[in-house]
């Protein structure tokens, strides 16, 4: 499971850097305009997501999180292994797949005899982790429409597993396109072992 993740400054990293230009082009002088967020990021929270718009791999602001049938609280996490089998994801595996751009994610331990503890886990190679999601557009009780996104989990690798026995299902960057734009292809990612090495870092 994935209950939040973080996103660096983005003077830090020129990849997050672009992406907030991007967002801050898009939204300018619109309703929509908003400070973004960086450090840990929580359930309900607006962030950049990358999404296929146009055969282009294009930053976009929604909601973490799909809201609920009966209205309270929001579904943040989907398995990717059964996300096909349930109603809630089925419909945006063909055409609403995105990847959420960020710095790590955040995991906490569950150790019998010991306090749980927070870990930031970030990926060893790059300073990016682009983890894999769904999205879907949803009404909300005054009638807006808005985007939401759920992010998909994975088995852990052995990496992970001393913390938790789940982890983000990870797109390398130069599989973006791929996973966003060939359904057969991101189809067969949702089963595929995450073999992204990563640190925990005690927070």
């Amino acid at each position: 499971m994935c209950g939040r993740y973080f996103i660096d400054d983005a003077e830090t990293t020129a990849e997050m850097r672009k992406i907030f230009n991007e967002i801050n082009q898009r939204y300018h002088n619109t309703n929509l305009s908003v400070v973004l967020k960086t450090g840990e990021i929580f359930p309900t929270d607006r962030a950049p997501v990358l999404i296929n718009e146009q055969k282009n791999v294009q930053p976009v602001l929604m909601t973490w999180g799909y809201p609920t049938w009966h209205g309270s609280g929001v579904v943040i996490n989907a398995r990717a292994e059964t996300a096909e089998e349930k109603p809630m994801f089925r419909a945006s595996i063909p055409q609403r797949r995105c990847i959420i751009p960020s710095s790590g994610f955040f995991e906490w331990s569950h150790s019998k005899d010991q306090p749980k503890t927070k870990f930031l886990l970030k990926q060893n190679s790059s300073e990016m982790l682009y983890m894999a999601g769904l999205y879907s557009i949803f009404t909300d009780q005054d009638g807006k429409k808005h985007a939401a996104y759920a992010i998909l989990t994975a088995n852990a690798n052995a990496s992970v597993s001393p913390i938790h026995d789940r982890m983000p299902l990870i797109v390398a960057p130069d599989l973006h396109e791929r996973w966003l734009q060939d359904e057969e292809y991101a189809r067969s990612m949702l089963s595929a072992p995450c073999l992204a090495e990563m640190t925990a870092m005690q927070v």
